[in-house]
């Protein structure tokens, strides 16, 4: 099951950098980003259960396989992070917390909303933590 998993969350990544107009030598690079986000993901739900916890770790470590490329391919970051971010983005927690709006289920929709929302959030801090960390280590070699 962890095979199609990362089979799956590659092809999304690789999908998500052809619609964000990713040079095509960097589509399988995008798409290894992806893939190993979402394989650390895995590897951190099975460790801690917390979702929140592991879509920050993986978000983290997104952007720093993506300051890497970025370094080696040189191109922007924004190509690697945005389309290898694809996969943890919790797209079908928010589609089922408004499916629960429409049903009149408020009580389970706003669980969901906030267990979205946090997820999003964690996201967001660790690809912002990354990147000052990246930074602060830029700045101290100057």
């Amino acid at each position: 099951m962890i095979i199609e998993q990362l089979v799956t969350s590659f092809i999304a990544s690789a999908a998500f950098g052809i619609i964000f107009n990713v040079p095509k030598s960097n589509l399988l690079q995008c798409g290894f980003v992806g893939m190993m986000g979402w394989l650390l993901y895995i590897s951190c739900m099975k460790v801690s259960a917390n979702p929140i916890v592991s879509s920050l770790v993986a978000a983290f470590f997104v952007t720093v396989i993506s300051q890497f490329l970025a370094k080696i391919y040189k191109t922007p970051i924004i190509i690697f992070s945005v389309s290898g971010i694809i996969p943890l983005v919790p797209g079908g927690l928010a589609y089922d917390a408004m499916r629960n709006i429409v049903e009149n289920q408020y009580d389970l929709a706003v669980q969901l909303a906030a267990k979205a929302f946090m997820i999003s959030g964690a996201i967001a801090i660790g690809l912002i933590f990354s990147e000052v960390i990246n930074q602060v280590i830029r700045k101290s070699r100057l």
